[in-house]
């Protein structure tokens, strides 16, 4: 393929108009020329900002959570931790680096897998030499491992789940299909649903489109679900990720949907430009994957927001032992402090959703979905004498320190 765009092209002028879903889905994902296939991991990034290239204060606090889920299977020997769309890998290195301070023996029980459709994964980079050997690196869409005893964690991968745009027309659901007018531009055409499962997913879901409501609809949270349950023996499932409950993304004040592209970190919502070299993507039913994980045998074990979550975990112990460390230069501290406090903001990352799942695992009382815990409460009553991961190179803080 000569280019993303070009792909696409090809594939309308063969087969007629192709669905949003089919557009995406070489838009991000085609081999060789979709964004994240053609860039890598680490190039791709630099469009935009996640938690874990914010500032490594995320791997810790959700190192925590690991060890929770650890001690509530028994400490097991052998932990699994997988992060499929791990990207660069750097939640990977912050999650072990602090597992490595926090208890040394969970450091050693895990075995953490990353896994991702692009060519970025360099996962070594500063890691302690004798936790290398518990890194695997694996370049696949999926799941590919047998039953495992514990975690698979996302982090902003399933809104980059290709999915259908829909649309109400006369009292109708309507499919927004890409096709090509006279001058061979892209323009959306509008046709029958090409599935019955959109209709069937807004009759379970109970919810009914006014007219001209536009919306999108991920119809690959089914597979995802079957295949984190089978993979999953006994454990647990953290999802991180931007959406809502089904009644507050499809409603009223969601009309034009959640749609969004990132380009060179400048949103806008057209995906029919820089096709293949920006990013695309939509906000989560959370209210469907949890529909669809009870059958399966995952329990929903706790929802919150990332602000909730990472609070109830420490997140003010470690912010207050930052504020005291004198021996910082200022402006290391202040790009610190800024970094750490972006991952809790409740107009920005804060408001990102995060749903624990478990398997076999009856119903512990997750410390990240309670403030009144007793993690939290041990490192408030140590706050301002706790060490604390500072941003390296690789973080947004300490790329403005390190120039």
């Amino acid at each position: 393929m000569a280019s993303a765009e070009e792909e696409v092209r090809l594939r309308i002028h063969r087969d007629g108009p192709i669905t949003f879903r089919e557009f995406m889905e070489v838009a991000l994902y085609a081999p060789g020329v979709g964004y994240y296939a053609s860039r890598g991991a680490e190039s791709a990034q630099r469009d935009y900002f996640t938690a874990p290239s914010v500032h490594p204060l995320f791997g810790a606090l959700v190192a925590h959570q690991l060890q929770q889920f650890w001690e509530a299977l028994g400490r097991p020997e052998a932990f699994w931790v997988v992060e499929p769309g791990a990207g660069d890998g750097l939640l990977c290195r912050d999650i072990l680096s602090w597992l490595s301070h926090l208890d040394t023996s969970m450091a050693h029980a895990v075995r953490y897998v990353v896994t991702d459709r692009g060519s970025g994964l360099r996962v070594e980079q500063e890691l302690p030499a004798d936790l290398l050997p518990r890194v695997h690196r694996i370049r696949t869409a999926g799941l590919p491992l047998g039953p495992i005893t514990g975690c698979i964690i996302s982090n902003e991968l399933l809104d980059a789940f290709p999915v259908h745009r829909v649309t109400v027309q006369g009292g109708r659901l309507r499919e927004i299909y890409v096709g090509l007018d006279a001058q061979g531009g892209l323009v959306e055409r509008l046709g029958r649903p090409s599935t019955p499962a959109l209709e069937k997913r807004f009759r379970e879901l109970g919810i009914s489109l006014p007219e001209g409501y536009r919306t999108e609809v991920n119809l690959e949270l089914a597979s995802w679900v079957r295949e984190v349950a089978s993979t999953l023996e006994r454990g647990f499932v953290l999802t991180v990720d931007y959406g809502h409950p089904a009644t507050d993304l499809y409603g009223p004040t969601r009309s034009r949907g959640t749609l969004r592209c990132y380009y060179r970190h400048t949103l806008n919502a057209n995906p029919y430009q820089h096709v293949g070299r920006q990013d695309i993507s939509v906000h989560v039913d959370f209210t469907t994957l949890i529909r669809l994980g009870e059958p399966a045998g995952l329990q929903t074990l706790g929802f919150a927001t990332q602000g909730e979550f990472l609070e109830n975990l420490g997140f003010r112990a470690y912010l207050a032992s930052l504020a005291a460390r004198r021996d910082l230069h200022p402006a290391v501290r202040r790009n610190n402090q800024m970094a750490m406090e972006e991952l809790v903001k409740p107009d920005g990352m804060g408001a990102f959703r995060v749903l624990a799942q478990g398997k076999g695992v009856g119903a512990p009382a997750l410390h990240g979905f309670s403030r009144d815990n007793p993690l939290c409460q041990r490192l408030e009553a140590e706050s301002g004498t706790l060490p604390v991961p500072m941003a390296t190179k690789h973080h947004l803080a300490g790329r403005l320190w390190h120039g």
